[in-house]
């Protein structure tokens, strides 16, 4: 028989009562999952278009794919405000992370099979179909670096990344020049760019972490014309590393390689 949820909380003697949700959290910019991993899940669950945690606790639950679920804590509610800012109306809840579960959060995995799109759930009606499926060794997190041609960054956990300064990913890093690619995510253009002069990826990263267009004219623009914010919509990778050594010379032969691969002056956002 399978562990329920609900009971392996009530064994480490979290009584959840009869008024509580269970928050299905899924979105974006950032996903749940990635402000999970830069430590501001709660925030960003506290942030509500509607009120939807007219409740005394939330049982929070991270999608990980079809019926997969992560579990991302208990929380008490303690008080909510509504915000208005011209037309636009928003609640701004308070709440508490309910201790003792920390061997759970973020490790423990759940089988919810959830076919409708409501994500808050009336606690006592679900409760009962949340199934333990893997109790992780390891609470989620960044990760040991993936490797270079598995680099896959949206822009929140870049920044999470050069926050956090991993050990594997930073070594990785500062002790590589390359060349990249920035994707928009909103249109499929791309811009290609490069680290070389005994510059590692780490430090040019660093500098898109700081502002979204790491001082690239063109990206700058784009972000002038849409807005800072668009830069949630920026995603990072790796195209090919070298030596920290290399010249200039060769790092542009290879930037302008990619260019004409991607046609990234074409079709990108690469002005030259």
């Amino acid at each position: 028989m399978m562990l329920k949820l609900v009971d392996l909380i009530r064994l480490f003697e979290i009584d959840l009562g009869n008024d509580f949700k269970i928050h299905c959290a899924t979105g974006s910019n950032p996903t749940p999952l990635e402000a999970f991993v830069e430590g501001s899940f709660q925030q960003w669950q506290e942030y509500q278009n509607k009120q939807n945690f007219q409740c005394e606790k939330i049982l929070s639950l991270i999608s990980l794919g079809p019926n997969k679920w992560m579990f991302a804590g208990v929380y008490e509610v303690c008080g909510v405000q509504r915000k208005k800012r011209g037309e636009k109306v928003w609640f701004e809840y308070s709440t508490r992370l309910l201790p003792g579960l920390d061997s759970l959060v973020g490790r423990a995995i759940v089988h919810f099979e959830k076919k409708f799109r409501a994500s808050y759930l009336k606690g006592p009606s679900y409760a009962q179909k949340l199934f333990l499926t893997e109790l992780r060794e390891e609470k989620l997190s960044v990760g040991e670096f993936p490797g270079y041609n598995q680099t896959l960054l949206s822009y929140h956990l870049l920044k999470t990344v050069i926050r956090k300064q991993p050990p594997s990913w930073k070594a990785a890093l500062e002790n590589v020049s390359g060349v990249y690619l920035v994707m928009d995510n909103q249109n499929g253009k791309t811009y290609v760019g490069s680290a070389y002069g005994g510059e590692g990826l780490w430090q040019r990263w660093t500098a898109y972490a700081k502002n979204g267009h790491g001082g690239n004219r063109e990206l700058r623009d784009v972000l002038s014309a849409k807005g800072a914010a668009y830069k949630q919509h920026f995603q990072f990778a790796i195209l090919e590393v070298f030596d920290l050594n290399a010249g200039k010379d060769y790092a542009l032969k290879r930037e302008n390689h990619w260019k004409t691969v991607l046609r990234s002056r074409e079709f990108g956002y690469n002005g030259n």
